[in-house]
């Protein structure tokens, strides 16, 4: 581990200049763009973005960091903290960000509708990570996130990063993923609890499981799912991201 490097909050910085490129094509950086970055490190991603974007939010946790991030721009404004507690700027357009790993999922998947005025996500994060987002139903990495992220984004683009572009280098493969905002369900937070509920027993019967996890009674969960025309014996990883909105409108 380098000098400095706190291995609690996933630290591995960016060291090649030319990921910065990469990242700045996915993301589709404008000059109008305000972009919120989870997890600035040394600042070399939010240096990049300061040059190409009207404003930058950048949020970190490591307070040891902030002589690295000090004058990074008259647009860039730097707030120590953790993301997952603090309230985050609701006028970003954006969210651009080598994501720490420890955080990367929930910063995710809470940006969906915490920050509503996020139109793209361009995001480094494990390779496997990356996968689950996307992934379809019937496989192993498909789960609540990858329904929840497929319902109100779609991917915009992939590419795998080698450990070597960080300091230090992860001990696992990273992707950047990006993708855009699309559409956001009615009664989006009520098909997400049912959704996270469907996928807290993944061995169960979708039925037994929204009943173990106290969202709704099996028979309720039995009669809902006939009227979308699928069998109490179905699991949650069959069912389609669209097919939980149903699941959950059946269920009202």
């Amino acid at each position: 581990m380098l000098p400095g490097v706190k291995k609690e909050y996933g630290q591995h910085f960016l060291a090649d200049p030319n990921i910065l490129d990469v990242i700045g094509r996915l993301a589709e950086l404008d000059r109008d763009d305000v972009v919120l970055e989870i997890g600035p490190g040394q600042g070399a991603l939010t240096r990049y973005l300061a040059e190409r974007v009207a404003r930058v939010h950048a949020v970190e946790i490591d307070r040891d960091l902030e002589p690295a991030l000090r004058e990074l721009g008259a647009n860039v404004d730097v707030t120590f903290g953790d993301a997952l507690r603090l309230q985050l700027p609701q006028d970003a357009t954006k969210l651009v960000s080598n994501l720490p790993y420890n955080v990367a999922t929930p910063v995710v998947v809470e940006s969906l509708d915490g920050l509503p005025n996020v139109g793209l996500w361009c995001v480094m994060v494990q390779r496997e990570v990356a996968d689950r987002f996307f992934a379809a139903p019937r496989t192993r990495d498909y789960g609540a996130v990858s329904v929840l992220v497929q319902l109100v984004t779609e991917r915009t683009g992939f590419h795998p990063v080698s450990r070597t572009v960080f300091r230090p280098p992860p001990n696992v493969d990273s992707a950047l993923v990006a993708f855009r905002r699309v559409a956001m369900p009615n009664d989006y937070e009520r098909v997400k609890r049912i959704v996270t509920a469907a996928f807290s027993h993944r061995r169960k019967t979708l039925p037994n499981s929204l009943e173990l996890a106290g969202v709704a009674p099996r028979a309720a969960a039995v009669e809902a799912l006939a009227a979308i025309d699928r069998d109490a014996s179905v699991r949650a990883e069959a069912l389609g991201p669209q097919e939980f909105v149903a699941l959950a409108e059946a269920m009202r």
